[in-house]
């Protein structure tokens, strides 16, 4: 099996922010960005870097230009540099048509049937860790919802002992470690170390559920078939890995930055939810575009082109800044501020396009709507606390800076 040595791309020098909480909100730098150099060259990492929409779109869609097999990119996850090609849990680094069976083997585990399944089952973890939220106090909602929310609905999703749920959080946090120059080794020791312990964890379980299947994703995963091929037991357990980082890390970081712009973005907008609850799947969909940070795909150029105004060379390597592009005022009317009605807020990109659109997409979404209304159907007003500082209380993610705790008051 052939192997390619990944080079990764120090994102932070391309953006040189100067603080977590510039990192956590860009807006600045994304305005500057659109505005005065929407695909710029950056030298020092010796990548193009796109942030209009259309621009991102055909950078994400366009696979026979912009492929996702290159040996350098931005994405610093799970814990091995060489990567076996066409192998299926390489499903990011692939493109059609050894993505097409991988993606349809793993799209097995995402029908709408299984999310009709199982929104019973995330209501109920929902309304539970609601219903221990204290009424007419001050409350950690990091702590509270937006952390165990999505490890508890993907340990149960998983078929695998819910007392186990805060151990799969700590995997994903070690594992979702961002790329740091200085600590570079520590970090790959760390993220292998955890890739183990996850594997030896998941792998007799797996094995066990091959004769005891169930209403559960590894299940599916176990009876997915495409073309006679079926995912061995190691595979499933690096595919549950794939989609442990997508349904736990990415979707707490939205629930908890949603909580956020409720808090600070406007004094209004928790009343408006809470009096018009029908509007939750548009808020989720608001939120996603504009407070997801910082969504970003890379692609590296299979021909010469001039698709984005400049001369592209076969090899070379572009970025396309998705929540960049979701403040493209050619796209959204008044794109910096919020606006639950805004009737294309949908067509944001936060979870690509093409080929590689993120298939936890549905599950993401469900669990943003279900975790904000138990919260809204539980409390009428929230208020943010006197003296909270939002930079020291971030940290490092593969998303960007996430929130570690975000106090505020609840009243019934």
């Amino acid at each position: 099996m052939s192997t390619k040595q990944i080079e990764i791309i120090p994102i932070n020098e391309i953006t040189n922010f100067q603080s977590r909480s510039e990192e956590f909100f860009p807006i600045e730098w994304y305005k500057e960005m659109l505005h005065r150099h929407p695909v710029y060259y950056h030298e020092i990492t010796n990548t193009w870097n796109v942030f209009k929409y259309e621009d991102v779109k055909q950078v994400l869609s366009n696979y026979k230009i912009f492929s996702s097999e290159g040996n350098r990119t931005t994405i610093f996850v799970g814990a091995n540099k060489s990567q076996e090609k066409n192998s299926p849990i390489n499903i990011t680094n692939m493109d059609p048509p050894h993505h097409r069976k991988s993606r349809s083997l793993l799209a097995a585990a995402f029908t709408p049937r299984s999310l009709k399944n199982w929104e019973p089952r995330i209501q109920q973890i929902a309304r539970e860790l609601v219903e221990d939220i204290q009424e007419n106090t001050t409350i950690d909602i990091v702590n509270a919802l937006s952390g165990p929310l999505p490890s508890l609905v993907i340990a149960d999703l998983f078929g695998v002992p819910l007392q186990d749920r805060y151990q799969f959080k700590k995997w994903v946090d070690i594992l979702f470690q961002p790329y740091d120059k200085e600590r570079l080794k520590d970090i790959e020791q760390e993220k292998q170390n955890a890739a183990k312990e996850y594997f030896q964890y998941l792998f007799p379980i797996v094995v066990h559920k091959r004769s005891n299947l169930s209403d559960d994703i590894i299940s599916d995963l176990i009876q997915a078939e495409v073309d006679g091929e079926k995912f061995t037991d190691a595979q499933i357990v690096q595919m549950t890995m794939v989609l442990l980082g997508a349904g736990v890390e990415t979707t707490s970081h939205a629930i908890a930055n949603s909580f956020y712009s409720l808090l600070y973005d406007g004094e209004s907008l928790y009343s408006e939810l809470r009096d018009n609850i029908e509007l939750v799947p548009s808020a989720v969909e608001e939120m996603l575009r504009y407070r997801f940070q910082m969504s970003r795909r890379d692609r590296t150029v299979k021909e010469d082109n001039n698709l984005l105004g400049v001369e592209l060379k076969k090899g070379d390597v572009v970025i396309a800044w998705m929540s960049a592009c979701n403040m493209d005022e050619n796209m959204f009317d008044n794109p910096f501020s919020i606006d639950f009605h805004r009737s294309n807020n949908n067509k944001h990109l936060t979870f690509g396009n093409g080929p590689h659109f993120c298939l936890g997409a549905p599950l993401a979404r469900l669990e943003m709507k279900i975790a904000l209304e138990a919260f809204l159907q539980s409390f009428s007003r929230i208020e943010p606390i006197e003296g909270f500082e939002l930079e020291k209380n971030l940290t490092a993610s593969a998303t960007g800076q996430s929130l570690t705790y975000l106090p505020m008051k609840v009243y019934k």
